[in-house]
């Protein structure tokens, strides 16, 4: 009887402000992510603690961590949010036109420049109300948990390897070349392994923990390391790095070509043979029969052809 009391006592308001609160690691931050006034949200989080017996949110240093008892409910809480998200808009099939769902897309900046403006402007042209949180794919960010947690609808970027426990479209490939001031040695001299292993490189940071990104993870298979002079997190600044520096850029020829008319700057071979980078968008099996989510990966899929073709 003490367990169905307490369920007739917690509402969905609640769980979302458990969550907010989980993943913000502030009352004041979940506040403002709520639309909520603090002391409300500071209200709903002692009741929750009062119900769950445990303070769920602790201090550590000079922020807040949550409890292992709050770690545990963060994917169920999740889980109940997405549910009841998707609860009336997939039963009667997913209208763009007048649904007002959130779409949230994790993408790698290593894609073409035009696709997220494009995505955006696919979306909102057809499905004028829904809202669109674009995240990025970083080093602090665990892009699994965040789409099994719900947190995150879709996954862009490219992958030697995807992981296996997900679902995956491929979107296209492209081929491995390096972008270079008009002003390299390079240029006029052209290079051999050997040198542009020595070159100065620029390379981005980590999309995930651990992460070398594709270009070293080959590298590292041939038994060869190149010399990285500079790392930059902003993916979408480095060619313009290239442009007044001797650094060199490696990556996809599609990316590199959108900055040759704008820039001075050139696209040479790489004298190390790569495989052709593959894009891929990344889905969790929890939302892999959602009309809304289906709608959304149809979106993607599209820019993706299109530009392509350009």
């Amino acid at each position: 009887m003490r367990n169905h009391s307490l369920f007739d006592k917690i509402d969905l308001h609640l769980i979302r402000v458990l969550h907010t609160v989980l993943t913000e690691r502030s009352v004041s931050k979940a506040a403002i992510r709520l639309g909520m006034h603090q002391p409300a949200v500071s209200s709903a989080l002692k009741r929750l603690r009062d119900f769950a017996g445990d303070p769920l949110l602790v201090r550590s240093g000079s922020g807040m961590v949550p409890t292992d008892v709050a770690l545990r409910m963060l994917e169920p809480s999740a889980s109940i949010l997405r549910a009841a998200e998707m609860l009336f808009s997939d039963a009667k099939g997913f209208e763009p036109a007048t649904a007002r769902t959130t779409f949230r897309v994790a993408a790698s900046d290593y894609l073409d420049p035009f696709f997220l403006p494009q995505l955006v402007a696919q979306i909102k042209a057809q499905a004028p109300l829904v809202e669109i949180e674009i995240l990025s794919l970083s080093g602090s960010a665990d892009y699994r948990a965040q789409l099994a947690q719900g947190e995150v609808d879709v996954v862009i970027g490219n992958w030697s390897e995807p992981p296996d426990e997900l679902h995956l479209g491929r979107l296209f490939g492209d081929d491995v070349v390096c972008l270079v001031s008009k002003k390299h040695p390079a240029v006029r001299r052209g290079w051999d392994e050997a040198s542009w292993l020595a070159a100065d490189h620029i390379a981005p940071g980590a999309t995930h923990p651990g992460a070398k990104g594709v270009i070293d993870d080959h590298l590292t298979s041939l038994g060869l390391r190149r010399h990285i002079a500079a790392r930059c997190p902003y993916f979408g600044q480095i060619p313009a790095m290239v442009a007044s520096t001797l650094l060199v850029m490696t990556t996809g020829r599609q990316y590199c070509e959108r900055f040759t008319g704008s820039l001075p700057v050139t696209i040479l071979p790489c004298p190390v043979e790569f495989p052709r980078l593959m894009y891929y968008q990344l889905w969790h099996a929890r939302t892999h029969t959602s009309a809304s989510s289906r709608w959304l990966r149809e979106c993607v899929k599209s820019v993706a052809a299109a530009l392509k073709k350009e």
